[in-house]
């Protein structure tokens, strides 16, 4: 989602604003733009088009500074035109960049009003530009202080004023936000990737901190405004992670990197230890009696997967929640539940808000599956564990989602082992199953060409089914979700017993159904919902394990997987379904790794 940058240099710094949005991009953005303190005064250039647009600006304008500010911006408040971009100017004394959503701004904006400020955008952030510039005195960094008291809802933000030309003030509550420490210049930034090449030395930012920098240093006060230490970490932010290469879109990249990343993210054990995540896990683990996993959109299916594996192979009570749901319903807190969070950046809002939640519950057992180590949900939870998926860039997640189901399956399999469920043998047998998956991976990418011949029939369709049972129902789900998201096709999926009870009403001709058809104790009954489509004249694109049977005919279409994986068949089902989607949204020529009005990470609700 929206990404800042800022910096104070004995040089001129806009090239280093310009390349930190540049590395953002991948979070979906609809405007950007970068101010600086040049001449006694903020100057700024704002683009509704891409970064390159911003930085064509940025050189014909010969905009240059030391100190400055830079954002991407995806729309909350106010449509995505150039007045409604950041940074959003005070009275051209004062320019502001935020991430999140102020929920009090109408009532603040009503106040500014009567103080004589003039609103020229539709957005909350003017609100906080003008409430700091009013409250100003001279010292920037306290008057952030005390505006932010006055803040209700999710921000991070970064400040410059024309009166203090070698000073960034930022802040935090509820969106993250970093600091960069470096040779006599320091950085601000919403991700440690926007400040590759500039930095590797990194501080992370407790909730409620307000942050100085200037050319001397870093000047930190918490919530409490008491003078705080946050350790500096060197940090790897994946610079060269961010090339395309032989690649047509950054999606098509990553999903050909998933053998790689779940090659990494496979323990290099020869058992499933509790020490896999943490130090303090098998204390916690041998005090629960159920798992509650809390995640969002790809990563809820994550969870509805594990679910299966937790309560089959660990044989413990499992319970899956939309995070954005959880936290606003009267829910019955159980103590000795492990309370599991999933999200690939560990910073979505919901999520992280719905962990908190569960901690004020008195849920003490926590546990995060997160790609980023650095990131706030790692920090929350007692335990984790990290996939090791590398920098993901592309909107529609496909190998933070398969990594995160590795993490899934070894949590499951630790757990059931444990709790004497699993034998020292089947253990052996998971883990040469797990070990084995990057190979049979590669099989399954093979099936490209067969799976571009589908898109063309695809790309000329504007709904579809798609059907799974059991185990491969939430694959479904996520099929369903990758196509809406990145062709505009719309999509949806059922488990396949559940036709006959509503769906089926929409099946016709023109109706492609797609169905996951893994040799599983379900086959059979998968085959009876197939005919109940064929009987009303749909079309079936199937994709079905080697042995089960199903061959193609009038109306079914068929693309032979490799052999049935057992357990860990999900893994490699929902890769044709991402292949299915990428292909058919090539097809429609649409803007694949950054489709409209989405996303790559969700820090505001």
């Amino acid at each position: 989602m929206c990404g800042i940058v800022g910096a104070v240099a004995q040089r001129n710094i806009v090239s280093v604003l310009v390349e930190g949005l540049r590395r953002l991009e991948y979070r979906g953005y609809d405007s950007c733009g970068v101010a600086v303190i040049a001449d006694g005064e903020p100057k700024r250039a704002r683009s509704v088009a891409r970064v390159a647009d911003l930085a064509d600006q940025v050189r014909d304008t010969h905009l240059e500074g030391a100190t400055g500010i830079a954002h991407t911006r995806w729309a909350t408040h106010g449509a995505p035109v150039t007045d409604n971009a950041h940074p959003i100017f005070s009275r051209n004394e004062l320019a502001l960049v935020h991430n999140g959503i102020i929920e009090n701004y109408e009532t603040l904006r009503t106040m500014l009003r009567g103080k004589g400020y003039e609103f020229v955008s539709q957005t909350d952030t003017e609100v906080i530009a003008h409430l700091i510039h009013s409250m100003y005195r001279g010292d920037l960094f306290q008057t952030v202080r005390d505006a932010v008291k006055e803040l209700h809802g999710a921000y991070a933000i970064a400040v410059i004023h024309k009166n203090q030309p070698h000073t960034v003030v930022g802040a935090r509550q509820g969106s993250p936000l970093v600091v960069g420490v470096g040779d006599g210049e320091n950085f601000l930034a919403s991700d440690a990737l926007a400040l590759a090449g500039s930095t590797d030395r990194f501080a992370f930012l407790d909730e409620g901190d307000v942050v100085e920098i200037t050319l001397d240093g870093v000047k930190i006060v918490d919530r409490d405004g008491m003078p705080a230490e946050r350790e500096v970490r060197v940090v790897a932010a994946y610079g060269g992670a961010v090339e395309l290469g032989p690649y047509r879109h950054f999606m098509q990249k990553e999903i050909f990197e998933q053998p790689r990343a779940i090659t990494d993210t496979i323990p290099q054990t020869d058992r499933f230890a509790a020490e896999l995540f943490g130090a303090d896990a098998a204390e916690v683990f041998a005090d629960i009696d159920s798992v509650l996993i809390l995640a969002c959109g790809t990563s809820s299916y994550a969870g509805m997967t594990a679910k299966y594996w937790l309560e089959s192979v660990a044989k413990i009570p499992t319970q899956v929640e939309i995070a954005s749901e959880y936290r606003y319903r009267e829910s019955v807190p159980n103590p000795r539940a492990l309370v599991v969070v999933i999200s690939q950046s560990g910073e979505t809002a919901d999520t992280l808000a719905a962990l908190k939640h569960a901690q004020g519950l008195g849920h003490k057992h926590t546990l995060a599956v997160c790609n980023v180590a650095s990131s706030a949900m790692v920090r929350l939870t007692k335990l984790a564990f990290l996939t090791h998926a590398g920098t993901e860039i592309g909107v529609a997640s496909t190998k933070a989602f398969t990594t995160q189901l590795v993490g899934m399956f070894v949590l499951a399999v630790t757990l059931g082992a444990l709790r004497g469920h699993v034998s020292e043998k089947q253990e052996t047998d998971y883990l040469t199953q797990l070990r084995h998956l990057p190979a049979a991976l590669n099989s399954v990418l093979a099936l490209e060409p067969q799976i571009i011949a589908w898109s063309e029939e695809f790309s000329r369709k504007e709904n579809a089914l798609f059907l799974g049972r059991g185990l491969h129902y939430p694959i479904a789900l996520e099929g369903a979700l990758k196509l809406k998201e990145i062709s505009y096709i719309h999509a949806e999926a059922y488990p396949a017993g559940e036709l006959k009870h509503g769906p089926l009403a929409l099946v016709t001709e023109a109706m492609p159904v797609v169905t996951v058809a893994p040799n599983d104790a379900l086959l059979e009954k998968l085959k009876s919902n197939m005919q109940e489509v064929r009987a009303r004249g749909g079309e079936l694109y199937v994709f079905a394990d080697s042995d089960t049977r199903i061959v193609s005919e009038d109306g079914i279409h068929v693309i032979r997987m490799p052999e049935h994986y057992g357990l860990l068949s999900p893994i490699l089902h929902v890769v044709p379904l991402q292949l299915l989607a990428y292909h058919t949204a090539c097809a429609r020529g649409t803007d694949v790794d950054k489709p409209r009005n989405l996303a790559k990470s969700v820090t505001v609700e």
